[in-house]
């Protein structure tokens, strides 16, 4: 259903007949993208319910508007996954340490690397944790990213550097 602007916004039957019409192909659409995609359609309509003026091609907006819905859960699950598996990480290494000795060495080396972790930017942290803790490759990172394999391990590689650069300045001021 393409509709004109009116300066309104769509009517609750134009909605019905939007949802009846696209509901289905806009949930298979969402599901590349999303576990949940009945939720993303559902908040695409409940957007497309406030837009005033209604948008000139209501189909389409309904397709961009649940796309990017669908992307940015897939991001925020992705982003969550990654600190409950270096959450798990760091618990796991914690409790293989029965020695206090280790146990303290352990600790101190989690606190080094989250300190070193909160330093980078976002996509710095988020590259690294993805490559190291995940083990993705290059091209899944690109993807998740929006960038290219090449710029995503170029990313990677200056982060580390930044990284070493880090602990060389805290290794020459530390003090004896």
């Amino acid at each position: 259903m393409e509709s004109e602007p009116t300066g309104q916004r769509i009517s609750p039957p134009e909605i019905a007949a939007l949802l009846k019409q696209h509901g289905l192909g806009l949930e298979a659409y969402a599901a590349q993208w999303s576990v949940n995609p009945e939720d993303c359609v559902q908040e695409a309509f409940v957007k497309l319910a406030a837009q005033s003026p209604q948008p000139e091609n209501c189909v389409a907006w309904l397709f961009r508007v649940t796309r990017n819905r669908a992307i940015s859960a897939l991001r925020s699950r992705k982003r969550r996954t990654e600190h409950e598996s270096f959450a798990s990480w760091l618990s796991t290494r914690r409790a293989r340490s029965t020695d206090p000795a280790n146990a303290l060495a352990q600790a101190d080396e989690q606190q080094r690397i989250v300190a070193m972790l909160s330093k980078l930017d976002e996509r710095e942290r988020e590259i690294v944790v993805m490559r190291i803790w995940s083990g993705l490759t290059w091209s899944q990172i690109a993807e998740l990213t929006d960038s290219s394999s090449s710029s995503a391990q170029r990313n990677y590689v200056a982060a580390l550097e930044k990284i070493r650069v880090l602990l060389e300045t805290s290794c020459l001021t530390k003090p004896n």
